[in-house]
């Protein structure tokens, strides 16, 4: 086996452990991590397509108008790294505005497919040396704590994905990229901002129903790789907008009563109708509140560049 390989079968090892455990939480629940197989992948792709989905686009945009100021605050050779990368296509946009090819790109994410198209992307474009990292964010940091490099590292973390942690483990975590980040470093945050409940909904629960089959996808994934028995038409996808608490959920509700089985998690569940599986939540935020996050953990700076329309913020803090 490759490394790349080995990695990918400790991955699933982690992923039945997790299931077993937050599968017997109440309320039931299932880490939005393990949306991201090859066809969880290529279903997120086209939630970014969506008209309602206006997440991906702003973000790609504020990239597009801002990536020069972004780049040439930086010391030469520069390392970039991305937390959930993708596909690769946020980071190409900056890559496209460099001068010169990055001293390397080290890729974090989860899905396999999902860094192997991001590797493909980049490595047409000549844009430097990727690494790949099949991992979950904090073991991507603490493989980036010990990546050789001269000049400065960027650190991207787009997508709002710092929204799907409780506000404890999102700072937490913001620690953690601290911890990794040198004096010259910096910190490239993207965050969805609060917004009519209306706008929220819809790019969670879309009318063409491709988030609902990106969220059923888990249960699929389950059935296949952890030898389930979920039948997926037995579930159905909701979203809600949770406002005291300042995000939106998504989740999975048992259409009757039924037995599930999982085989290589040792689980045997009875779901009664009405039943959830809490699947994700994605916080939004405010501004300042971003500003505030950043700066509670250390970082400085904290230039912000917002699309108002869409109500999305790029963060560029510095160490």
């Amino acid at each position: 086996m490759t490394p790349f390989e080995v990695e990918s079968v400790d991955l699933r090892r982690v992923f039945a452990e997790e299931i077993a455990e937050s599968l017997r939480r109440s309320p039931r629940q299932i880490s939005s991590k393990y949306f991201y197989d090859a066809l969880g992948s290529a279903l997120f792709d086209a939630i970014c397509q969506l008209p309602w989905y206006r997440i991906t686009r702003a973000e790609s945009a504020l990239l597009a108008r801002h990536a020069g100021e972004i780049l040439t605050s930086l010391a030469a050779p520069l390392t970039v790294a991305e937390l959930g990368c993708g596909n690769g296509e946020k980071l190409a946009v900056l890559a496209g505005a460099a001068v010169a090819p990055f001293q390397s790109i080290q890729l974090v994410d989860v899905s396999p497919a999902a860094l192997d198209a991001a590797r493909r992307r980049l490595e047409a474009m000549e844009a430097g040396t990727v690494v790949l990292h099949p991992a979950t964010y904090e073991e991507g940091l603490a493989r980036l704590m010990r990546t050789p490099r001269h000049g400065a590292m960027l650190v991207l973390f787009l997508g709002s994905n710092i929204g799907n942690f409780e506000p404890g483990p999102a700072q937490e975590l913001l620690t953690r990229i601290r911890r990794v980040l040198r004096d010259g470093d910096a910190l490239l945050l993207g965050t969805d901002l609060i917004k009519p409940e209306r706008d929220l909904l819809l790019a969670y629960d879309d009318p063409l129903q491709v988030t609902a089959a990106f969220n059923r996808n888990l249960l699929r994934r389950i059935n296949e790789e952890l030898g389930g028995t979920f039948d997926l038409d037995q579930w159905a996808h909701r979203a809600i907008w949770n406002a005291p608490c300042g995000r939106v959920e998504m989740h999975l509700v048992s259409r009757s009563r039924q037995e599930v089985r999982v085989a290589a998690a040792d689980l045997a569940l009875r779901f009664e109708a009405g039943e959830r599986i809490w699947t994700e939540s994605s916080y939004k935020h405010d501004p300042q509140a971003v500003l505030d996050m950043g700066r509670a953990v250390g970082f400085g700076g904290g230039r912000q560049w917002i699309d108002e329309g869409a109500r999305f913020a790029l963060t560029h803090f510095r160490v």
